[in-house]
């Protein structure tokens, strides 16, 4: 449903009949990291991100999974085979 309470024209799977059904019956704000996300939007209420009701749970553990702003690191690690790595440090002697 459409949210009516703090996010207006926005859809809302918290949203019910009876109102906000999120826990404490609103969204919450966003936090200092989600600044520069695309996903944030301000309303005359304040700024809330779309993807999430409390955006400070998803950085609790690192980075928000939704995040557009932050690049990952792509972690690369190449694997080396110890057997061939001795036979070419010993044919470089």
């Amino acid at each position: 449903m459409v949210c009516a309470t703090l996010k207006p024209g926005i859809e809302c799977l918290f949203m019910k009949k009876t109102g906000c059904s999120y826990s404490g019956g609103k969204c919450l704000t966003i936090v200092e990291n989600c600044e520069g996300c695309t996903r944030v939007i301000e309303f005359e209420t304040g700024k809330y991100c779309t993807s999430f009701p409390a955006p400070s749970q998803k950085w609790q553990k690192g980075s928000c999974p939704m995040s557009t702003h932050v690049k990952k690191a792509a972690k690369v690690e190449e694997k080396i085979n110890p057997l061939k790595a001795s036979k070419r440090a010993a044919g470089k002697k």
